[in-house]
């Protein structure tokens, strides 16, 4: 039999017991953070990969549905297709989309210089705006005053002059290799991932506890499910989108309705924040027409919110997601701030993995 001493000293080992535990199960959560915190662009970059062989696995396998093929070669069709329909678009409409892209970005930054203007004389304080830039360029723009023909920069100048354009052409560079890099690795992922799907998600199995699998198995294949519903209704949001707003400005008589529809459809990718970007984007393009063309494009920024809003959405995605506009846009805006560009593109799919993880986990406690 066992006394009370033995009894306390039980008690006291079971404490120190969970304290361990709690103790490493705190430092464990507190190294993920960090872990997450700071290499939070490469994951970020790696789910973007994950989505893109998401969805076109679902393309393969919505072509399966009509050609009985293997899925080698059904998702070599749908690369091809996607394919020829970027090289058909920038061999038709590069050079059009190349001339649409710099008269939109002239347009844009004289209509944020002339907002500027009209703020300071109404006595609004936009100091707390990054307009250097934009008076750069309204300043390059201007005529240059007469200079003496005679007098040349000083050694300072030439250096400091030539240390700048150093310095802007090193930034530019590195930035496009950057982005140049980032898409390559996107879509290596995303075809790696989507050539041998079951590779991936096999491996994601094997490294569950054997007593948790089949629940592992559940939770993967209902998120898989949801994002390739999700991704295939994105997909045809955003070209219903594009369509609608090229047209609709084209009709209008607005520059630039080709590249300002590509955005719109872009940036029906992100919820809520990409609609209203793109609405004021395409208003203060439309301000250099005249304010009869700037109210028609408003008019039509409303009726395609409207129908992206409230035909397009609860009609395809209806079976995709089910997440509050509220709770998705606060989502949103938190992992926008923490995480810049990257946390607001994929604040939806993100949201949708813990979605299915809540309610599979809630129904298995409704069913205990």
């Amino acid at each position: 039999m066992t006394g009370p001493a033995d009894g306390r000293l039980l008690a006291r080992n079971d404490l120190a017991w969970a304290i361990s535990v709690g103790g490493i199960g705190v430092v464990l959560f507190t190294a993920l953070l960090l872990f997450t915190w700071f290499f939070a662009a490469t994951l970020f970059l790696i789910f973007a990969g994950v989505l893109l062989g998401v969805a076109l696995t679902a393309m393969a396998n919505m072509l399966g549905r009509v050609v009985k093929l293997p899925h080698s070669l059904r998702l070599t069709v749908v690369g091809l297709v996607l394919a020829g329909l970027l090289s058909g678009i920038l061999f038709l409409g590069g050079a059009t989309i190349a001339q649409q892209t710099k008269v939109l970005s002239d347009t844009i930054k004289s209509q944020l210089v002339d907002l500027k203007a009209f703020l300071d004389r109404n006595g609004v304080d936009t100091s707390f705006f990054d307009f250097g830039s934009l008076n750069a360029a309204s300043d390059a723009s201007a005529p240059a005053a007469p200079t003496t023909p005679h007098s040349l920069p000083s050694a300072s100048t030439i250096a400091s002059s030539g240390g700048a354009i150093f310095s802007q052409s090193l930034k530019l560079i590195l930035g496009t290799v950057s982005a140049v890099g980032n898409f390559f690795i996107v879509l290596f992922l995303g075809l790696a991932f989507a050539v041998q799907p079951s590779v991936y998600r096999n491996g994601l199995l094997f490294m569950a506890p054997a007593r948790h699998r089949a629940r592992a198995t559940i939770i993967i294949d209902r998120i898989g499910w949801t994002l390739e519903r999700w991704l295939i209704a994105q997909i045809i949001t955003m070209a219903a989108v594009f369509f609608v707003t090229w047209v609709g400005l084209a009709i209008i008589g607005i520059p630039s309705s080709f590249i300002l529809g590509i955005q719109a459809g872009l940036l029906a990718f992100i919820p809520t924040v990409g609609a209203i970007l793109g609405g004021l984007i395409v208003v203060l393009a439309s301000l250099a027409s005249g304010w009869v063309a700037a109210l028609s494009a408003f008019i039509l920024f409303l009726g395609v919110h409207a129908l992206e809003s409230y035909v397009l959405t609860p009609i395809i995605q209806r079976q995709a997601l089910d997440i509050p506009p509220a709770t998705l846009f606060a989502f949103q805006i938190l992992l926008g701030v923490v995480f810049g560009i990257w946390g607001l593109a994929l604040a939806l799919p993100l949201m949708a993995i813990a979605k299915v993880m809540i309610d599979h986990f809630k129904a298995e406690k409704t069913l205990a």
